[in-house]
């Protein structure tokens, strides 16, 4: 699960293109399967996002939600991919981009009537 903060005027015009970049570096580094995507935009009026000084109003927090396992090398490659591409492909400056991974333990995810740690059935890796 993956939830996108920004302020609305800057955010709502390329929520479609913000998904297909983050979902990109997802597939990319994660190698999660190209149906495997779960984005939450949360566009919010200026007066309600404070965000630090020397940002400007395209500043973006990603928060990335997933379940533990990904090596060390596996997350930072991740935050870098998103940061070059959401440069290059968004024009949206490293500066004006926050990204936080939250992982969980298994046990703590629930989908399809069952635990994290009791499916077996993933089409992808949770340890790479």
């Amino acid at each position: 699960m993956i939830v996108i903060y920004g302020i609305k005027e800057n955010l709502n015009p390329i929520k479609a293109d913000m998904s297909n970049v983050i979902h990109g570096c997802m597939v990319a580094v994660l190698g999660l399967p190209e149906d495997k995507r779960a984005h939450r935009f949360i566009p919010m009026d200026k007066e309600d996002f404070y965000y630090p000084g020397g940002r400007s109003d395209a500043y973006t927090v990603i928060e990335i939600n997933m379940m533990a396992g990904r090596k060390k090398e596996t997350l930072k490659a991740l935050i870098k991919q998103l940061f070059q591409k959401i440069e290059s492909e968004l024009n949206i400056g490293p500066v004006d981009i926050e990204i936080i991974i939250k992982e969980q333990p298994a046990h703590c995810w629930g989908f399809r009537g069952m635990t994290g740690c009791e499916v077996r059935d993933l089409s992808y890796k949770v340890s790479v």
